[in-house]
């Protein structure tokens, strides 16, 4: 027994000796290892990320050379905002909304433009302070900004990159794209060429360059991640005619950056930084440009007439989808959907029908509502424009001459949406003799396209639906439909229609006001 003790006792003390010798062994032998610091950097490794060449080989990928091209031409513009120079008395200086605020109206999609309260020079005169940015486009001063950047400015700024200040004229701008020229009294100035923004495409390097948050001149990279892009940051009611066909890059930019160029590895323009997409107003993933070829268009213009010379094609339209397809009884699903097409129209003159598929100009693929708009945008009136239309299955070249927005008579051009459509996010048209006579109706109003409102939030109303009764009452106009809509207000609404292709089916849809 005692044996046996003994002999377990001896063994738990060769055990625990193995022990801890093992572990101060591993831990003189961790020791034997130690942990070096560089007290000196090497120099950082450059070029890590590789591009293709013209030729298709890798290159290493660097945006120094871009940078120091592009920067000398990034300008800042300071400007000065006066009640005498918006056409206020101080008093409606003092109750009327923020200008730059009422550009991009909704909270989502923000201008980046810093700006001050009001501060007073004397008691006539508040003073609103903004900063942004701008582009030399040629040696002799003209620069590239955009319209929200200058809009109801008494004295503009210029600070060119090496500190030099110049007083700027404003040489003309265009709400519809929100772009403006200004022009300082310089020669021999470093400039940035254009180049054909058709040829932009999706995950190529970019550099945006401006002056972001009073922060001075800024070179920020990312990649071009959508193009043709539409975010409904104009107001249609002040601006009906506008033209959102963005070119989209998660390269950062923020407030102060407006007007500033987006360029390409060559470190050629291939867009205007206009807006980026934040719940906050600053960086969170996007930005939006508009493309040089529609700015080469628009300074054009002002160059030569000192305003922009639109060309319009005379055609209501909706982008082809699945549902639309299905409902229309199309074959095709990629195109843009010819929902109308007004008299004495350059469509109209050109044979266009309502129903037409336009799938292609001037042999370009016309897949999205943006591309038809900013094509149509970049030219001017007695242009010719071919358009490859998609009819009865069978596809129809037309030649169509485009008449200038001057040239459309008013009761042609279509209006601009009421506060009424605003709120119901509708696009509201009448209808005609001949479609009440078609449909065997005596009433009704058509939706012509939606956007963010009480129908798409609370209904399920669908482009091309026809309202023929609120609440029973028969309506015809915008304006009957306005008035039923302010008798109920704060109560429930009944609206009773119909599809075109189903007319013998009444549909019903309610939601409260």
């Amino acid at each position: 027994m005692n044996k046996n003790i003994i002999i377990s006792a001896a063994v738990a003390l060769l055990v625990t000796v193995l022990t801890i010798g093992g572990f101060n062994y591993f831990q003189k032998k961790e020791r034997s290892y130690p942990i070096h610091f560089q007290e000196e950097l090497k120099p950082p490794v450059n070029n890590v990320l590789y591009t293709l060449d013209e030729d298709g080989k890798a290159v290493p990928l660097d945006f120094t050379s871009t940078a120091r091209k592009v920067a000398p031409a990034v300008v800042q513009i300071n400007v000065e905002i006066t009640s005498r120079s918006m056409g206020r008395t101080p008093q409606r200086e003092r109750e009327s909304r923020d200008p730059f605020r009422d550009f991009f109206n909704d909270d989502f999609f923000r201008d980046f433009f810093p700006r001050q309260r009001p501060q007073q020079r004397d008691p006539d005169a508040p003073i609103n302070r903004g900063m942004g940015s701008g582009v030399i486009i040629n040696p002799s001063g003209y620069i590239v900004t955009n319209n929200h950047v200058v809009q109801h400015a008494a004295t503009v700024e210029v600070i060119t990159n090496d500190k030099t200040s110049y007083e700027a004229e404003v040489i003309g701008t265009d709400p519809s794209t929100d772009l403006a020229l200004l022009k300082i009294d310089e020669e021999d100035l470093p400039f940035v060429e254009m180049v054909n923004s058709d040829d932009v495409q999706i995950g190529e390097w970019v550099l945006a360059l401006g002056n972001p948050l009073s922060l001075g001149s800024t070179v920020t990279a990312g990649i071009v991640s959508a193009v043709s892009r539409n975010i409904n940051i104009f107001d249609r009611e002040e601006v009906p005619y506008a033209i959102e066909s963005f070119i989209q890059t998660d390269a950062v930019i923020n407030r102060g950056n407006s007007g500033g160029p987006l360029v390409n590895l060559n470190g050629d323009i291939i867009g205007i930084n206009t807006a980026i997409a934040s719940p906050t107003g600053y960086y969170t993933g996007y930005g939006f440009a508009v493309p040089s070829n529609l700015v080469n268009k628009v300074i054009e213009d002002l160059l030569k007439y000192g305003e922009v010379h639109r060309a319009v094609l005379g055609v209501q339209i909706m982008e082809l989808n699945q549902k639309l397809a299905e409902r229309e009884g199309l074959k095709i699903t990629k195109g843009v959907y010819v929902d109308s097409v007004m008299e004495n129209s350059s469509a109209g003159d050109a044979g266009i029908k309502s129903g037409d598929v336009i799938i292609a100009m001037d042999g370009r693929s016309v897949t999205q509502m943006p591309i038809l708009q900013e094509y149509i945008a970049r030219k001017s009136p007695g242009d010719k424009v071919e358009l490859t239309i998609h009819r009865d299955g069978k596809e129809i070249d037309a030649t169509v001459t485009l008449k200038g927005l001057k040239d459309v008579s008013p009761e042609l051009v279509p209006a601009r949406l009421s506060g009424i459509e605003k709120r119901l996010g509708a696009s509201l048209i009448e209808l005609t003799k001949e479609e009440k006579k078609d449909l065997n109706l005596d009433s009704g109003v058509k939706v012509n396209s939606l956007e963010r409102g009480l129908f798409m939030d609370h209904t399920n109303i669908q482009e091309g639906f026809i309202i023929t009764k609120i609440n029973d009452q028969p309506v015809n106009t915008v304006k009957e439909v306005d008035n039923v809509l302010k008798s109920r207000k704060d109560s429930g609404v009944l609206i009773e229609g119909i599809y075109p292709d189903k007319p013998n089916v009444k549909v019903y849809e309610a939601f409260g006001m």
